[in-house]
């Protein structure tokens, strides 16, 4: 099949939705499928065999683009509609796999086209207000809300990364054809690492000896920074140090100045946004691995890749975690500063709790989240557009419907 993917987002950038994208495309064109993507002219190129990228034109003054909800995303999405109609102007395609508020565009698209769309679920969109602290009012999330059921009911079917999202697929349209694809290749960043390249970082990093607790992933508010640098400070060991793998400039400038505030500024060890390449020498470099998020319900896409470390986990009881994490391969707390320092103290103090639960988050992955399943998962979905949703080329004999 012929796929166009709309994606309103910097592609490729290493964070969240981009990474699904690019596993999502990686999938699809392993399957055989060819992959026209239309995105924002901010990012990366990648070279994927029967991967085309359609960029937008350029907004002046735009550069960057935040995570979450923004008002710059307005004339890039203006934009990713009109390449869209475009391109679909002057090719012929299956079907439209449409990310996050580009599901909405699709359901027009497909409206004028005729081309049946594929909403490709990361977050609820009102949700997203909350996550972000982006706003409070109450017309604006309904607003997002009404926008999020048209396009679960406009589209032919949904992909979504994590079981809650179902459940929002399911009050909307209970009748829709959904298909549960989770983030899980990230867990290829799990690969071995040689000893002396470990040891040459934490030499570099000032860690030596040190019982590293190892944090990777942006440094917007939903993540619980604040949480984690709070027990950080109550933990019993004073030896033990926080390695933080991400965030902005900007971000990791605040973050300083909070772990100064709070007292720990000396045990903190900020690497700054490392290309995708290194993180498997990062994950290799942390003695136990740290999630603190305080509320949100999408599971992290670090999650998968800390389950195939080999390091014992810890992070909040909440559903953001506990939809992929249970107490047989994670310590899970309650997400207060008190709680999760104990979480630490455990991992520190006890070596045989903390490799069972190493090993236990190792074995889940290998059977539940390998890219072989997600590769499996990936051409289920196919298969149901190919026999189900798309239009047969001229000449083409129909798929026989059982």
């Amino acid at each position: 099949m012929r796929i166009l993917m709309i994606a309103p987002q910097p592609f490729f950038q290493p964070r969240g939705t981009p990474f699904s994208e690019f596993y999502r495309i990686r999938a699809m064109t392993e399957l055989g499928h060819q992959v026209d993507l239309v995105t924002y002219p901010i990012g990366d190129d990648v070279d994927i065999p029967g991967l085309t990228i359609y960029r937008t034109p350029s907004v002046p003054g735009i550069r960057s683009i935040r995570i979450g909800p923004s008002l710059a995303k307005i004339p890039l999405d203006t934009l990713i509609f009109t390449s869209s109609f475009r391109r679909l102007l002057s090719t012929r395609y299956d079907v439209l796999d449409c990310h996050e508020e580009a599901g909405l565009m699709g359901v027009v698209l497909s409206k004028i086209f005729g081309v049946p769309t594929i909403y490709d679920m990361h977050s609820s969109l009102p949700e997203q207000l909350d996550n972000f602290r982006y706003s409070g009012s109450k017309p604006l999330r309904y607003l997002f809300d009404v926008a999020e059921r048209i396009t679960i009911k406009g589209s032919a079917a949904v992909i979504y990364i994590c079981p809650y999202l179902g459940e929002v697929v399911g009050r909307a349209d209970s009748d829709k054809p959904s298909f549960l694809i989770e983030n899980s290749p990230l867990a290829e960043s799990g690969q071995d690492v040689a000893e002396v390249e470990v040891k040459r970082l934490r030499a570099e990093l000032a860690l030596d000896d040190a019982f590293v607790l190892l944090y990777t992933g942006t440094f917007e508010v939903y993540q619980g920074l604040e949480l984690l640098y709070e027990a950080l400070a109550r933990v019993q060991d004073p030896s033990v140090r926080l390695l933080m793998v991400g965030g902005k400039p900007d971000q990791v400038d605040a973050a300083r100045r909070e772990v100064a505030r709070i007292g720990v500024g000396e045990r903190v060890v900020f690497a700054g946004q490392r290309p995708p390449a290194e993180m498997p020498l990062y994950l290799a470099a942390g003695d136990a691995l740290v999630s603190p998020r305080s509320h949100g319900k999408n599971t992290p896409l670090k999650i998968y890749s800390y389950l195939r470390s080999g390091k014992p986990i810890v992070a909040t009881r909440i559903l953001t975690h506990t939809q992929v994490l249970d107490d047989e391969v994670a310590i899970l707390t309650e997400p207060t500063p008190d709680a999760f320092a104990a979480g630490i103290d455990a991992v520190v103090s006890d070596h045989e709790r903390a490799r069972e639960v190493a090993d236990n988050a190792r074995r889940r992955s290998d059977a539940e989240y390998s890219y072989e399943r997600y590769l499996d998962r990936t051409r289920s979905l196919l298969a149901f557009v190919s026999e189900n949703l798309r239009t047969p080329l001229v000449g083409e004999t129909p798929a026989p419907t059982e």
